[in-house]
This record gives structure tokens, sequence and C-alpha cells, in this order.
């Protein structure tokens, strides 16, 4: 369900290097279907198209990269349920109540099951959080063991459309000194779009149903302060880190998790367990491979598909310039 840009995309060129026969259901409209797939076009939120696509199976997995919401899940899920002999599901950590004030396992409740816990800031979008986990409750009461739910955290790598990292790597290009927030040696744990992928094809192979996994990297896998040097080793970029206390820049305004991508000060952004997934055999490849791949894709004229959360990702230069100056006077 998908396949034709970044996670998707991902999922199709690995099954196809599995020597899987590949479909893919879109609109057409986004991105590029992967050489040697099956292409049914449809829209996921029509009931005809996806029993159109539930009468040209059956098959031995559907992987659903695109199920951004409850009803369209509910929808797709009804109609795909005696299509498919597993279903994969791909939805986020943002279900949890807890995230990202609190360290979480697949254990605690979503916010399909409980609120937000107390203290929740207005900055974290709990209604994306809620429409995930309604959808995988949807999922779970119309596919039952059929069901594997993945929940990766931040997910980056060459198609990224969000733009946390090519926004990173394209400032950094311009050299000079570059506003780093907080402390390098925080650590961070995003997903490269294509382990996430290798994952949930070796889920398929596993052969088992009612499988939840948390998708992040292992504990102490990159920092801060270790991604922003790769961005500047991979570009070649004459550029100077300037270490800038995140408390002195709350205080500035400046808005963490979209204006300085990946920084953020909730002490759960970071500390979700992916235990789980890693002794299942999820394999994180080091996130400087990412970046130099993601700094190949962009050097290479490719460009995202767009997505509306892209605008709000960065500071401007004149922001980042006045901000400096002012830590420079303080």
């Amino acid at each position: 369900m998908g396949g034709s840009h970044f996670l998707g995309r991902a999922v199709a060129v690995e099954a196809l290097r599995r020597g899987w026969s590949v479909t893919v259901f879109n609109r057409g409209k986004t991105g590029r279907n992967p050489e040697g797939v099956h292409a049914i076009q449809g829209d996921r939120t029509n009931r005809k198209d996806l029993e159109h696509l539930a009468g040209v199976g059956p098959w031995d997995a559907i992987i659903d990269t695109s199920g951004m919401s409850a009803d369209v899940v509910d929808l797709a899920t009804q109609a795909l349920a005696e299509a498919a002999s597993r279903y994969v599901y791909v939805s986020t950590v943002s279900v949890y109540a807890g995230w990202p004030l609190l360290p979480l396992t697949e254990d605690l409740p979503t916010l399909a099951e409980a609120d937000p816990v107390s203290g929740m800031p207005d900055d974290v979008n709990v209604s994306y959080g809620v429409d995930k986990a309604d959808a995988e409750k949807s999922a779970q009461t119309n596919l039952g063991r059929k069901l594997t739910i993945l929940r990766p955290g931040v997910i980056l790598g060459p198609e990224e459309y969000v733009g946390r990292l090519p926004w990173w790597l394209n400032r950094i290009e311009r050299g000079g000194r570059v506003l780093a927030p907080g402390n390098p040696a925080q650590t961070i744990a995003p997903v490269d779009a294509r382990d996430v992928a290798t994952f949930a094809c070796g889920r398929v192979e596993a052969g088992r149903g009612a499988e939840v996994f948390n998708l992040t990297a292992p504990k102490n896998h990159a920092t801060m302060g270790s991604f922003l040097r790769a961005c500047i080793e991979v570009i070649g970029a004459e550029a100077t880190l300037e270490w800038v206390d995140e408390d002195w820049l709350l205080d500035q305004g400046v808005k963490q998790w979209t204006e300085l991508p990946l920084w953020r000060t909730y002490p759960g952004t970071w500390t979700v367990s992916g235990v789980r997934a890693q002794e299942a055999g999820l394999r994180c490849r080091p996130l400087s491979e990412t970046v130099a791949d993601t700094w190949a894709w962009l050097s290479s004229g490719e460009t995202a598909v767009e997505n509306e959360r892209a605008a709000h990702i960065g500071l401007s230069e004149e922001k980042e310039a006045t901000l400096l100056t002012a830590w420079d006077a303080r």
C-alpha cells in the first residue's frame, strides 16, 4: 500500500531484492514506482478501488506504509482482510500516551487506551498520535492475528519528505557558524527507511502474527554531535558548530523539533525501547551512512514529494544569524 516514495518505495525495493512478486497500490500521482513491480492505480479512500484490489489477490502479505488515519485504515483492513495471509501496518511511536515524556516499551498504553500523560506540552501533536492509535485498533479488530504493527520513531534516509535531514545538510553546505542545539552528547535514535523496510519484509518471512515492535536505533547508536559532524564530513563543508544552551534557545522562542530538527528537550523523545525489534532482527546502519546516502540523493538533483510538514522545518538564515549574535552578546 503505497510504494512510490520514501518508506513505501524502500519496502518495494527490498521485497524485489528478495525475489518476491510485488504489487504496489497507489494513486500514481506522487513519486515513482520501482522497476519490476506490478502497479495497480487506485485510491485507498475509495471502497470500490479497494474491492478491485482485493479481487486481484490473494497475497501472502500486505505491507501498509500509507495508512495515515483511522477511517482510512479501517476501510482498507476491512476490504483486504480476506485477501492476504499477513498484514504489516506501519504506525508510529506517537501512538503512546506517554510519548515524548516517558521511556516507553511496547507494553505501555496507547492513546486509544488512555489519555495523554499529565503535563503533555502544547507543542506535541497529540491528535496525530490519537489517529494512528485508533488506526491500529481498527486494524487489530479487522485482522486479528494476521496483523503485525511496526512503530518507528523518526525515519530518515534518501527521499525523506518531512525534510529534517535535508534541512541540516543544506544548512551545513552553506558553511560558516552553524547553530547547534543543546548538548552534543545527547543521544538520538532515528532509523533509516531502508532498515525499516528490511525489518518489515523480515517479519513477513518469519510467518508470525499478532506482533508489535518499536523500531528505534540501539542505545548510544548516535548523538546529536556525531550526527552533525557526519553532515560536515560528508559534504566537506567549511562549517563550525556553535553549541547553544537549550534553555536559552527556548527562552528565545526557538521551536524545538521543527526549527532545529531532531532537537527536543522532552526526556522520552529518544528513549523508546527498540530492544524487542533488535532481538527479532532489526539492524540499524550507522547514521553516518544514512547521512552520506541522503546527501548523494540530494546532490543528484532528486527532490522529495511535497508534504505540508516540510514547510515548518528549519530556521531561517536571518533568525539563525540573529540568535548567534544574541548568544555572543549574552
